[in-house]
């Protein structure tokens, strides 16, 4: 029996609770709001499958029933149990970075602090010499990290082309301009710490650089 073949509702709603938990910390954040803003938890590697927080709905409020389960491409494939919502119109994007970090779970929000970063620094932003650089598994002295900013597209390939080629394997994160924040990490609770020092080094580097 494939991998495909294992992956039933109950290990689906399983992440899709995880994702709800997430979703609604990063949303009391102001980093998801309105429906803005997507997760993702890989719930098959080979083949790669992700579960991905449902679209339109808001973030706050979901439920572990919230997500669709999609392929590497990011197109919704049909599990038995699982509603087949509407996956994030970004679904592509996480599945790309899934498929090139080896993540296990991807957060994209809408945080300010990384659109305004972007805006300032649309070639990437410079880190350095910050203990909190050590929360994204960087040295905190002596390491000149760059967070990459690419520039943003509703083409998810097109999108996921501009990722790979900026794409830091040392930095877990890159900034979409004028849209926000990509993470990852091994595991969900890894993404959401990568999430939460990214975006504090980014207001970080904000308020002690001038404008």
């Amino acid at each position: 029996m494939g991998t495909q073949d294992r992956l039933t509702a109950g290990r689906v709603f399983e992440a899709g609770g995880r994702l709800a938990v997430e979703s609604a910390r990063f949303t009391a954040f102001g980093w998801m709001r309105g429906t803005s803003g997507n997760l993702s938890e890989v719930v098959s590697r080979d083949p790669l499958r992700l579960a991905v927080t449902a679209s339109g709905l808001d973030k706050g409020e979901l439920t572990a029933s919230d997500v669709a389960v999609v392929d590497e491409a990011g197109d919704v494939v049909p599990v038995e149990g699982v509603a087949p919502l509407t996956p994030s119109a970004e679904a592509g994007l996480h599945a790309r970075v899934a498929a090139l970090t080896g993540a296990g779970a991807v957060v994209h929000v809408h945080a300010l602090n990384a659109v305004v970063a972007g805006h300032r620094w649309p070639d990437g932003v410079l880190l350095r010499d910050v203990e909190t650089l050590k929360g994204i598994g960087r040295l905190a002295h002596d390491d000149e990290v760059i967070v990459p900013v690419i520039r943003n597209s509703q083409d998810m390939t097109e999108l996921g082309d501009r990722f790979e080629s900026a794409y830091d394997p040392r930095t877990p994160a890159v900034i979409v301009a004028s849209h926000g924040l990509y993470a990852w990490g091994s595991d969900l609770t890894r993404a959401r710490h990568v999430t939460e020092c990214v975006e504090w080094l980014l207001a970080y580097a904000l308020a002690v650089t001038p404008a």
